[in-house]
């Protein structure tokens, strides 16, 4: 069966209208131009950029002359951040940004704390949210950038950027915000809100990958160093040939999304309530951040009792990504989940499923059951409790916190393992080793033959699976909880 796609906050599929147009813009001899060119064929794809400049404006309420295109959101947030910082470096080296940002804004953030910027991380309480005291409590005199985005990757909760904007403008601080998971799913008015500075990106809207735009007030401009020098583009902001066919797709995509504002919501919405009540009935699913003031089509859910990982494979029809965004080398689990205080087991079992135009009703029914039979199915590989009958040695290794507990089952007669079962909460590749090293098992001496060499080691268990080198720590809990097995059988 094909996939259903449920991942639009990772990207939206480009719309068929914006492809077309797209596809017509690279067709047409007589937008061969360079943008920057004085001839009728630069003329004719200035005009066009400036149309899909005046599209983009109009669906955040802000001058197409104060809108610069960027390669996409990364860029967008990276111009804002070491723009202003470097610009205004001599009037105040005080940064300021939340611990939940995306990486695009946390890592420009870190780079510049090691030039010798000082950075001040605000927390979230429990929803997500950034409450305006703390960010009061937290302005200073020297502060001169403020970053907050307004809609959460991971969590979809929405920021009250208004009020957060509010505080810096009487201060003369400018507000940046990242902007790139709300603009076009929600009301983004960018005179309202009275940022400085904004980040959007194409292929949030069902517009082209490798597109973006900053907007930047026109009291803001004069505090920004340009990252890219060249040609001069974008009023000196971003040198470089403009992509005509990128940014007409791009201002396509925003008149689309302006138009279809209101319907895309109300679907999206309804759906993702609609799987919110069909999940309802899965025992230790939880949902994750705040339940008013949040994107209409993005739903985080946390499972107890079964691994992230695992439960991404086990749902191979449904496109969508894991809240987790483990780091396999050592078991991180998301810095926003933890960041609003989940714990490391449930942190590292979340799945982000998020919503868009082509979803219907009936794939939301197929989504709800194939998760409700994925986690029924993982939560039997570790069941409480020995095994049913006489004689079983347990031996247990790592833990839920760790991401990976392996509890290994050993029955034993007259000196060889007549039985092995393993208990596993952990990644696939756990779970495969371990059914490939009780197969070789079972029959041998169980004294000797973890010792012998005859059942392998973890990292041969890890080349014969094909298993990466950053896993092999959870391939050594194997070996761990079989040796203490072992040693519960011999006493």
């Amino acid at each position: 069966m094909s996939q259903i796609y449920l991942d639009h906050a990772a990207s939206t599929p480009i719309d068929l209208r914006v492809a077309q147009a797209m596809a017509d813009c690279l067709l047409d001899a007589s937008l061969v131009g360079n943008s920057s060119s004085s001839h009728q064929f630069g003329f004719a794809a200035a005009q066009k950029i400036e149309n899909a400049r005046l599209q983009l404006a109009q669906l955040i309420n802000a001058l197409p002359e104060n809108l610069v295109f960027t390669s996409g959101a990364t860029e967008s947030d990276n111009l804002a951040i070491f723009g202003v910082a470097y610009a205004r470096s001599d009037f105040g080296r005080h940064i300021i940004t939340a611990r939940t940002e995306h990486k695009a804004v946390l890592d420009p953030f870190r780079a510049l704390e090691k030039e010798g910027f000082l950075v001040t991380w605000l927390d979230t309480d429990a929803d997500g949210k950034i409450n305006p005291q703390q960010l009061q409590a937290a302005l200073r005199p020297e502060t001169q950038l403020v970053s907050i985005m307004h809609a959460n990757n991971e969590i979809g909760v929405l920021q009250d950027i208004a009020a957060l904007a509010a505080l810096c403008r009487g201060k003369g601080i400018l507000f940046h915000c990242d902007a790139a998971q709300s603009v076009g799913k929600v009301a983004v008015d960018v005179q309202a809100m009275s940022v400085d500075l904004l980040s959007i990106s194409a292929h949030k809207i069902y517009g082209p990958k490798g597109i973006g735009a900053l907007y930047v007030a026109p009291h803001a401009r004069a505090w920004i160093n340009p990252l890219i020098l060249g040609g001069g583009q974008e009023r000196g902001l971003r040198s470089g040939t403009l992509a005509t066919h990128q940014i007409l797709g791009f201002g396509m995509a925003a008149q689309i999304a302006q138009q279809e504002l209101v319907a895309d919501a109300k679907h999206t919405g309804q759906l993702a309530a609609y799987l919110k009540n069909l999940l309802k009935g899965i025992s230790g699913l939880y949902f994750n951040g705040a339940t008013q003031m949040t994107l209409p089509a993005l739903l985080s859910i946390s499972v107890e009792g079964v691994e992230g990982e695992s439960l991404m494979a086990a749902l191979p029809q449904l496109a969508l990504s894991s809240g987790a965004a483990c780091d396999s080398a050592v078991l991180e689990p998301s810095y926003v989940l933890r960041a609003l205080g989940l714990p490391p087991e449930l942190a590292q079992s979340t799945l982000r499923i998020s919503l868009g135009r082509q979803n219907t009703k009936r794939e939301i029914e197929i989504t709800a059951a194939q998760i409700g039979i994925a986690v029924q199915s993982l939560r039997a590989r570790d069941l409480p409790g020995a095994p049913l009958g006489e004689g079983w040695h347990l031996g247990e290794a790592g833990s839920l916190s760790m991401g990976t507990r392996v509890r290994c089952y050993l029955r034993i007669s007259a000196q060889y393992v007549r039985d092995v079962q393993f208990r596993i909460f952990g990644c696939p590749h756990t779970i495969a080793v371990a059914e490939q090293v009780r197969s070789v098992w079972v029959g041998q001496n169980f004294t000797t033959a973890l010792e012998s060499g005859v059942l392998g080691k973890p990292a041969q268990w890890a080349q014969a699976a094909n298993v990466p080198t950053e896993k092999l720590g959870r391939l050594l809990l194997i070996e761990d909880a079989m040796r203490l097995a072992t040693l519960a059988a011999g006493s």
